[in-house]
């Protein structure tokens, strides 16, 4: 079946371009009628697919039909008809009655009892394509779905010419994990809230529920704490290179927070911890425990930065920062960082976390930490998030492992897998390569539930991809970085493990390339996946 599948993929793709007969566009006089995308051929890819039957095509009576008038359904159908209408130039107006044509979305009702908080079916025939969630969560990832059945060119934002053809068939599909996150560092260089917003916006395509932000680290503090307001304006003033930085005021991190949510994103703000903090200690100087602020830093190096663990002032910042950031986030977690705190000792890196996690807790949150967290005393119920690599030492491992089967969840972010600032090669003109070289292959090539030998496939929370940013400057050199290697890693977040086969997959990443010229992404045309020709 596979082979089947992969064999017409392949087709599909010669017929879009990549053979040398030139091919007429669409609407072109003598050009045959444009396919419908098979309902197999999304990333994610779906948990269960049964295609067949009449294609649905949109038309000049295409309504949005959205029965019983649900607050969310309605939003979610309302960003639908703004996704489709410019393209398209259809009306598609939306509408409460119900109705046997047309696009409908409903919540709950028949069939909708097993796809969970974020599942969803999409069932499409001649006459109509109808979206089924139980939660509102399912029915967006379920038009993110739709996106990709329509043509590329649906994304653009003026008129083409169609048809707008979406296959038929049945689509019943739900998440392998909870948390499939992206983690954006606005401190080594700062991010406006309209480039984190376009950032959310190419993360929803494909179902990214978490959205991490770093916003402390050497460089730069990326928020304004009322308690300790020279965080933000002075800590903030810089970034790698000396260039001028910024902040976030409380309002603008709101404004992210509301946007991430209206995709169904949650927020996990990090404050790393006790290292990657000049930009605090150089804030402040009864932070430091000679009393002493040090300069600001806008370089790129490591591990030499740390909290004063004894002194009381160092619990009193920690404290009032973790009050505010906590009543500013409705989710669930909050990230205290705690990697390359190579200029503290273990002793007083215990002592630290001992201290710190109990304050997350106070304030209604539960901590998530890198993975050197394992090697403090993890709090009930934490989480690790693992950035160790192929060649990371079988001590490290077993301790991360060890804390997984105690009951600490884990979230893998392998660097040579998953870390989306690696160079995809050597001639990679952005990012780094301290872990070596990621291509597109290997970044999706893994499986997190046996990937870390000895932890429970059940500790498994999920998958992020971080996004470092000492080399990156602007939404097109982060948009070159994740793009075509963050769809991978959200697929093996989204979908079951016997879906992943990467001779099948990479002609299915070969079909966004389109969709990304039409939404205006600077994507990396990596040389192992057969993209249409341009």
């Amino acid at each position: 079946m596979r082979r089947r599948r992969l064999l017409f993929s392949l087709l599909l793709v010669a017929a879009a371009g990549l053979g040398t007969a030139a091919v007429p566009p669409p609407g072109a006089a003598g050009a045959a009628p444009r396919a419908a995308t098979p309902l197999d051929q999304v990333i994610p890819a779906p948990a269960s697919v049964r295609g067949g039957g009449d294609a649905y095509t949109l038309g000049d009576r295409t309504r949005i039909r959205v029965p019983g008038g649900s607050g969310e359904a309605k939003r979610i159908a309302g960003y639908l008809a703004g996704l489709l209408r410019p393209a398209t130039g259809l009306a598609l107006p939306v509408t409460t009655k119900d109705g046997r044509d047309g696009i409908v979305l409903r919540l709950g009702g028949s069939g909708t009892g097993g796809l969970g908080a974020e599942g969803y079916r999409l069932t499409s025939d001649g006459r109509a394509v109808t979206l089924s969630a139980a939660r509102p969560a399912g029915l967006f990832h379920a038009v993110q779905t739709l996106r990709q059945l329509l043509p590329a060119d649906a994304e653009r934002q003026r008129a083409r010419r169609g048809p707008w053809r979406i296959a038929g068939g049945t689509i019943a599909d739900s998440p392998r994990y909870g948390y499939r996150g992206a983690m954006l560092d606005v401190s080594r260089h700062f991010f406006t809230v309209a480039q984190v917003k376009r950032y959310i916006d190419q993360l929803a395509m494909y179902k990214i529920n978490r959205l991490h932000l770093h916003l402390s680290d050497d460089q730069g503090w990326r928020l304004a704490i009322k308690s300790w307001p020279r965080l933000a304006t002075y800590g903030g003033s810089t970034q790698v290179g000396g260039g001028r930085g910024g902040y976030y005021t409380q309002d603008d991190y709101r404004e992210i927070i509301r946007y991430a949510a209206s995709r169904y994103l949650t927020v996990v703000p990090e404050i790393d911890m006790p290292g990657h903090t000049n930009a605090a200690l150089a804030s402040y100087a009864p932070l430091n425990c000679n009393g002493q602020a040090p300069p600001l830093y806008t370089g790129t190096e490591v591990g030499f930065s740390s909290l004063c663990v004894p002194k009381r002032e160092t619990y009193d910042f920690v404290d009032d920062v973790i009050r505010e950031l906590a009543a500013l986030t409705p989710g669930r977690y909050l990230h205290i960082g705690g990697d390359e705190a190579h200029s503290t000792s273990h002793a007083d890196y215990v002592a630290f976390m001992d201290k710190v996690q109990p304050v997350v807790a106070k304030y209604g949150k539960t901590v998530v930490g890198w993975h050197q967290l394992t090697g403090a005393h993890p709090a009930k119920g934490a989480g690790a998030q693992y950035w160790g690599y192929d060649k990371t030492g079988a001590a490290e491992r077993q301790q991360v492992a060890d804390a997984a089967r105690n009951g600490t969840r884990l979230i893998l972010s392998p660097a040579d897998r998953a870390y989306l600032d690696m160079k995809y090669d050597k001639n990679t003109p952005l990012g780094l390569s301290w872990a070596g070289y990621v291509d597109t292959r290997r970044s999706y090539d893994w499986d997190p539930g046996s990937y870390l030998q000895g932890a429970p496939a059940g500790s498994v929370l999920g998958v992020e991809a971080p996004l470092w940013t000492e080399t990156l400057k602007t939404s097109a050199d982060i948009e070159y970085m994740a793009f075509p290697r963050l769809p991978g890693i959200a697929e093996l977040g989204w979908s079951p493990a016997s879906t992943r086969d990467w001779d099948d997959y990479k002609v299915r990443l070969a079909a966004q390339g389109p969709r990304w010229d039409a939404l205006g992404m600077n994507y990396y045309r990596a040389p192992e996946v057969p993209w249409p020709a341009r």
